[in-house]
């Protein structure tokens, strides 16, 4: 779990270092003051975030929020290399610095899936041992924290489905939701054209698998029985990779591999021997349960049962959380209690109280956003579990999730598409890296990597202008012909049409989208996409114009005072060198060729260690006295089995002579 954990995190804080400095929502507009007087731990706990640091350190905002992107990235390679670098603190240090890019990230940094990070960094920090302290553990606990990782994703998986439902989406009750999800995602994938032209019925059995995987499958998480847990495992895993979620499906499986145990582990690695199990038996069972249980009772579900039902089964799975982790917590005392020697059983049992102590708080405190998804049972949270939750949330240790809980794009996927003109008469569209604009372009693929203006620009085609205020800094950033945010349009000056000038006006209009057909000769689409006019979405405004100064200043996205020189101290110059060399490249590339590099590398201490492994094996001079001097108890026991075995055969050997006819004669 931790070594997956910090391998995605690694994909984060390298994105970060290449999007954080946007210029479309400045940091300096929300990044904590500085107050010399109050105390420091009064200033993290009044704001949790290290850019508080930047002033003393001799940075600005930017050039601070740079920094903390810059020392996770580094932070998360290094244990992603370097075993004893995957320690406790460690990942309790990458938790902390995301934490803090999130604190002003604003609408960029808002998503379910960084919430979902926050919480798995957290556990993280549980499960990984402390290895730079170098304290002797007995690691009886694990199994404590590692149920947290589980019950995280009962949560994630459970609460997604249940939404679905729960928000009477009619795409969701009419089973028709997969007919538009791969049309509508934030960034679709090259296959989702292919997966669209798949027939109704198909898709319409791929709403049924997703639900009944989200919402029938997950208690099995819990479940005694091992194979079930293994079935769960397999079917979670064929349904993470189907949408283009950045690193949302990497995190999931992490998450997922909570359900497996050291035994199955090994025999993926070849380590050791698969246990006779009716997995297979015990999977075509319940598969078929599920798919007879729909097909007998969930057509004929209607809205009301449904709610009705919510209500009976929120309370018995949060009791079932209670059973297994109480088992977990008994199991880990009493592997404590057995160890030898009494200080190591007392050390044991600090260890227990301190992990169990965290895990049950930690528990606690997240069923409070859990139970949300029923207002009957969420007034019955105790008042003391309301107020701890209350006092951690700024932390985000614990949130609510409800993926996909509204299907859009019915009626065809909204884009806002930007154009730019000199003169007002002649408009240019401008093309973004990543998201749907020329008809022609292939979707691309870009996970783990999440452009979020991208990403943001399909979001905010789903509302009005005025609900994403982050819009009209973005116009007036491009106006003013702002490099840094250029970049994230286009990192190669070549695809930006207004490079050596900025527009003179912009405006912004929506289009309608959808997948073209397959043509008759069933070969690929020489267009992928076709789009009509849908209406205006921003109006045509240039620098000092009257409504965009008033969009402005009724966003607050006007400087308030005037902007500061940026300090030149030694480490910002290197901040400086170091964005000079990443900006130019598009993010995609960076986390991929960070990833390879970490595969690589990898790959290369696994070949080594087995190359060195096989000469180590070989038997030294003082091995064959050893040998010797442990075979000789064998020996003599080798020798007494035969002689007993020979004196046996003499008795046998005997009574066939009193019974044969000579000896009677």
């Amino acid at each position: 779990m931790p070594l997956g954990l910090h391998t995605y995190l690694i994909c984060i804080y390298c994105t970060r270092y290449h999007l954080l400095y946007l210029g479309v929502l400045p940091v300096r507009l929300v990044e904590p003051r500085v107050n010399g007087s109050r105390p420091v731990l009064e200033q993290i706990h009044a704001h949790p975030s290290l850019l508080w640091l930047g002033p003393r350190l001799g940075l600005d905002a930017q050039q601070a929020m740079e920094l903390l992107c810059l020392a996770g990235a580094l932070l998360a390679l290094g244990a992603a290399l370097l075993e004893p670098l995957r320690d406790s603190l460690v990942f309790f240090c990458l938790w902390a610095l995301y934490l803090s890019l999130c604190q002003v990230g604003q609408d960029f940094l808002r998503f379910q899936w960084d919430s979902l990070l926050l919480e798995a960094g957290f556990l993280t920090a549980l499960v990984a041992p402390l290895n730079l302290l170098r304290c002797a553990t007995f690691r009886h606990h694990d199994a404590v924290t590692f149920w947290l990782a589980r019950w995280l994703l009962f949560r994630l998986t459970f609460g997604s489905g249940v939404a679905k439902l729960a928000s009477h989406c009619p795409s969701w009750w009419g089973l028709t939701a997969v007919n538009h999800m791969f049309e509508a995602q934030g960034i679709p994938l090259p296959w989702s054209w292919f997966i669209q032209q798949l027939p109704d019925w198909y898709l319409k059995l791929g709403t049924v698998g997703l639900l009944v995987t989200e919402i029938a499958v997950p208690p099995l998480y819990f479940a005694p029985i091992r194979s079930l847990r293994l079935a769960a495992f397999y079917i979670q895993v064929c349904l993470m990779f189907l949408g283009n979620y950045g690193f949302l499906p990497l995190l999931s499986l992490a998450l997922t591999f909570s359900l497996l145990d050291d035994d199955h582990i090994s025999y993926w690695l070849g380590h050791g021997k698969k246990k006779r199990t009716k997995s297979m038996t015990s999977f075509s069972s319940y598969a078929t349960f599920m798919i007879v249980m729909y097909l007998s009772c969930f057509v004929a579900f209607t809205q009301q049962q449904f709610g009705n039902l919510l209500k009976l089964v929120t309370g018995p799975t949060i009791w079932v959380g209670v059973l297994s982790l109480t088992w977990e917590v008994v199991a880990a005392m009493l592997g404590c209690v057995c160890v030898r020697g009494c200080l190591w059983k007392l050390w044991g049992l600090v260890q227990w109280a301190v992990f169990a102590s965290a895990a049950v708080a930690v528990f606690a405190i997240s069923v409070v956003p859990y139970s949300s998804m029923e207002q009957v049972y969420s007034s019955k949270i105790l008042p003391e579990v309301r107020q701890a939750y209350s006092l951690v949330e700024r932390y985000r240790l614990v949130s609510a999730y409800s993926l996909d809980s509204r299907m859009t794009g019915v009626d065809g996927r909204s884009e806002v598409i930007l154009e730019g003109s000199m003169d007002k008469n002649t408009w240019t569209e401008i093309e973004f890296m990543y998201k749907p604009g020329n008809v022609g372009m292939a979707p691309p693929v870009v996970a783990p990597h999440q452009p979020r203006l991208d990403w943001q620009m399909s979001q905010a085609a789903q509302r009005l202008a005025k609900q994403s205020p982050w819009f009209t800094s973005l116009v007036h950033c491009l106006l003013q012909g702002n490099k840094d945010v250029v970049r994230l349009i286009q990192t190669d000056s070549a695809q930006y049409p207004f490079s050596q000038a900025p527009p003179v006006y912009l405006r912004a209009s929506l289009y309608r989208y959808w997948f073209t057909q397959t043509t008759q000769d069933g070969s690929g689409p020489n267009e992928w996409w076709r789009r009509d006019y849908a209406e205006e979405f921003y109006p045509a405004v240039q620098l000092g114009d009257a409504t965009l100064e008033a969009k402005l200043n009724q966003h607050g996205l006007k400087e308030k005072f005037p902007i500061q020189p940026s300090p030149d101290s030694p480490l910002a110059q290197v901040l400086r060198q170091v964005r000079g060399h990443v900006q130019t490249l598009p993010g995609h590339l960076v986390l991929w060729s960070l990833l390879a590099t970490v595969a690589t590398i990898w790959l290369l201490k696994t070949l080594l260690s087995g190359v060195l492994g096989g000469r180590k094996a070989k038997p030294t001079p003082a091995e064959p006295k050893a040998k010797k001097a442990k075979d000789q108890p064998a020996e003599k026991s080798a020798s007494a089995s035969s002689l007993k075995a020979g004196r046996e055969n003499s008795e046998e050997s005997r009574r066939d002579a009193d019974k044969s006819p000579k000896k009677r004669k």
